[in-house]
């Protein structure tokens, strides 16, 4: 299978080449192996290979991607046998002892795994460029970030390594690398995908796990494939009447869409970022929906404080845990992560308690405007991707926090209010999408705007709980109106998809 045939599928379409037997899995699989080693080096992606391993894989004899390549993330999506290092050297003798249920549902699917991509330390930022594994880049402009956490994976798809990849999100994590890659990110209900079985639910809940994928189709597919609950889990959502992938293949109804762009916790939004939600505003409208600007009425700063409060709680339990079970040290640990550590073990419980009871106020509230609207539309980012290497700590600031942890000042920085500012300029660039990792509500990016310069721009919609329906509905007939297939057509060829040779 040549190069430019494969990169001109998304997942559902090599599937159905696979299954008509115009090409086999071994050629495909060897075509995306062949294609990684062409553009992985430059970008970092892949964290881990598996080639030699997809290469031989024996596939069931069905399954909606059979045949179809495939990378995990490597934060949470656990292989049996494989290590799983949440790109942390503190986690990076992890070796799971059996697949998580998200594993073992996208093998049964007949995905092939080439191998895991790449994350930040824990998935605790928007950009990836964790100590463990090097810098991931933008494909799009390797001097930016493809985002985070799951940066590895939107760069691989944007790249064309693989038409969709694994994916989390716990406060942007599939959304934000979607926006910054021109991807498809859709962060599902609360409980729509287990996390199991060796966990309930990540991060209380406010995590899920989906892809990231160059069409909507492939989205509704795989969650087709993910979607229902597993035995243990701690609550079911209900599941629709139909398939997601033929729902989303439905014309929505006329829908009543609420539209913000102003952040949340009061930061600057680049110009850029307006302009690509307000034209999708006057799309909408030109569709026949009924648009006009109103956002929910969320205290900001409060779901920021909550927010970062969750942050400090996971982080030092899995630092503990890490030590516990791993051997791990804290100097196993980046900076940033035992500096968020030493201020989850001096986070009173009443006060951690406290802020996860909040999140019921910012559902409340967000229930109250789903009242009146069908949806939200807002960018998916403050701000466009930062460069490498902008956002690490700079050294004075370093030197501070070293000596913080020396002096254990946690509780010092939590009675200082220090902490409501450091969560202000830690969301400052992603302020739109924790709203649906408190709430439990889905919400997805679209890449429907591109900068004169020729980088996407992502914009975000959001839904009622359990209602990826109208989220997927909606989302097909945008890239029905607006398509983005020859933007990435157009990257490709830029990385040399065209060589004769291949």
């Amino acid at each position: 299978m040549k190069r430019e045939e494969y990169l001109q599928q998304d997942a559902t379409g090599l599937a159905g080449l696979i299954r008509d037997g115009e090409v086999t899995t071994q050629q495909v699989v060897a075509a995306a192996v062949d294609w990684a080693g062409t553009v992985n080096p430059t970008i970092n992606a892949i964290c881990q290979p598996q080639f030699a391993e997809a290469l031989s894989t024996q596939l069931p004899p069905a399954g909606p991607f059979a045949g179809v390549p495939f990378l995990l993330k490597d934060l949470a999506q656990e292989q049996a046998g494989i290590p799983c290092t949440y790109g942390s050297r503190g986690l990076r003798h992890f070796v799971p002892e059996q697949d998580s249920d998200y594993v073992a549902r996208s093998k049964q699917a007949g995905l092939v795994i080439l191998g895991r991509a790449a994350t930040p330390e824990l998935g605790l930022k928007a950009i990836t460029e964790p100590r463990l594994w090097g810098v991931c880049r933008n494909p799009w402009d390797t001097a930016l970030t493809p985002g985070g956490s799951s940066g590895g994976s939107g760069a691989a798809v944007a790249a064309g390594i693989v038409p969709m990849a694994g994916a989390n999100d716990g406060g942007g994590s599939i959304r934000i690398p979607a926006a910054y890659n021109g991807l498809v990110g859709l962060k599902p209900s609360r409980g729509r995908v287990p996390a199991g079985p060796r966990v309930a639910e990540n991060w209380t809940g406010a995590s899920a796990d989906h892809v990231v994928c160059r069409s909507v189709r492939d989205s509704a597919r795989m969650l087709d494939v993910l979607a229902g609950p597993a035995s243990g889990d701690p609550f079911v959502i209900g599941a629709p009447d139909q398939a997601f992938a033929e729902l989303a293949a439905q014309s929505p109804r006329t829908l009543r869409i609420g539209v913000f762009t102003e952040s949340p916790y009061g930061t600057e939004v680049a110009r850029e970022c307006v302009e690509a939600a307000e034209s999708v505003a006057k799309l909408l409208e030109s569709l026949g929906h009924n648009v006009e600007y109103a956002r929910p009425a969320i205290d900001g700063k409060a779901l920021a404080r909550c927010y970062l409060g969750l942050y400090f709680g996971e982080v030092s339990a899995t630092m503990a845990w890490a030590r516990k079970h791993l051997n791990a040290s804290d100097s196993d640990f980046e900076l940033e992560t035992r500096l968020l550590g030493m201020l989850g073990d001096s986070l009173p419980l009443a006060d951690y308690v406290n802020m996860r009871r909040q999140w019921n106020d910012f559902g409340r509230a967000l229930g109250q405007y789903f009242e009146t609207y069908d949806l939200y539309l807002s960018p998916t980012t403050g701000q466009l991707p930062a460069r490498i290497g902008q956002l690490a700590t700079p050294t004075h600031l370093q030197a501070v926090a070293r000596l913080m942890l020396m002096l254990r000042a946690g509780r010092l920085v939590h009675l200082s209010g220090a902490v409501e500012q450091m969560a202000l300029d830690n969301l400052a660039r992603t302020p739109f999408t924790q709203l649906a990792n408190l709430t439990g509500t889905p919400a997805i990016s679209l890449p429907l705007h591109w900068t004169a310069d020729g980088l996407p721009v992502g914009v975000q919609l959001g839904a009622r709980f359990g209602d990826e329906t109208t989220l997927l509905q909606l989302a097909t007939q945008l890239e029905q109106a607006r398509p983005w297939v020859a933007h990435h057509q157009r990257l490709f060829q830029k990385l040399g998809a065209s060589d004769p040779r291949k």
